[in-house]
Formats: C-alpha cells, structure tokens, sequence
C-alpha cells in the first residue's frame, strides 16, 4: 500500500504544483484580454481536477484504515487474539483524522477564495487587509500545498506503521494455524 499510496501522493502534490504555477502566470485577470481569461479557465480546471485528486489520495488512506481495522477486528475475534492490534492500528486512525480534515478544508478554502479572488465574481471580495483578494488566495494555496505535503508524509509513516501491524497478526495466525496442523 505505501508504494501505490506514494505514487498518489506525489502525483497529487505534483498537480497542486502545477495548479499553483498556472496561476501564478495569470496577470490580470480583470483586463479581459483572451490570453488572461485563458490562463484563468486553465488554472480553474486544473484547481478542480487537483482538489478532487488531492481528496480522493485522503479518501483512499481512510478507506485503507477502515478496511484493514475491520479486517483486524475478525482476524482477531477468530483467533482469539485480543484488542492490542486493533487498538494499535486505530490509534494510528483516529490520529490521522484531524490532520487529514483540516488538510480537506484548507484545499475547500483554498477554492473558494480563489473564486471570491475571481474579478468575475458577483461576491466582490476585495481582500483582507493590505492583501489583495488574489494574495489572500495565493497564500491560503501556500499554505494549502505545504500542509497538504505534509499530511501525506504523516500518512505514509501511518501506512507503513498499520502494514507492521498486520503483519504482526498475519506472522501470528501463521504461527497458530501451524500449531494446530493447518494450511497455510
């Protein structure tokens, strides 16, 4: 799983990546010139396609624990192995939730203000402070994109820590079938 889930976490990064460097290359979005509103139909599409990719990398480490916590939870009633694997992997659950919640709300925020950001918009966000409405979007994506990284930092070590963990329990099944003259 950690080698698939890190293809996807850099692909995801990477997309963010080129998202924000798409906008970056917009001058003035207000000017209405062709190559303007171009720039700003590329980086909107891309922002889409990067905030679903983004979330669906979230979605697919959540899918993983929940999967694998089930998993864990018959393997265990089965063989009567206790509740110390289990209540290992879903700590490394529970304690991903908060990061990974506020990893999706900021890619959430990080949309929304580049549309309130957009001269196109009928809410007429000016900006907050001395920051221009397309700064206060381009420091929320900054911040989006560096804690996004991290969060996939911290799940990974979390994959690679629940894959120990059930192979503690897969070495332990092993070890009971053959004690009692079962296939393996």
């Amino acid at each position: 799983m950690t080698r698939f889930f890190s293809t996807l976490a850099i692909v995801s990064t990477f997309a963010l990546l080129a998202t924000f460097w798409l906008g970056w290359q917009i001058d003035d979005a207000s000017s209405g010139d062709r190559v303007a509103l171009g720039r700003v139909t590329m980086h909107l599409l891309t922002a889409v396609a990067a905030l679903l990719f983004a979330v669906f990398v979230h979605a697919i480490v959540l899918t993983y624990f929940m999967g694998t916590g089930r998993w864990l939870e018959e393997t265990c009633a089965a063989y009567s192995l206790g509740n110390g694997w289990q209540a290992r992997s879903r700590n490394l659950k529970w304690r991903m939730y908060p990061v990974m919640i506020l990893s999706l709300v900021l890619l959430i925020a990080t949309g929304a203000f580049g549309g309130a950001a957009d001269p196109a918009s009928a809410l007429g966000f000016k900006g907050i402070g001395p920051l221009t409405a397309a700064q206060v979007h381009q420091s929320v994506a900054v911040l989006t994109m560096l804690l996004n990284a991290a969060v996939n930092v911290l799940e990974f070590q979390a994959l690679r820590k629940n894959a120990a963990v059930i192979n503690d329990v897969l070495a332990e099944v092993r070890r009971i079938r053959l004690e009692r003259g079962l296939a393996v």
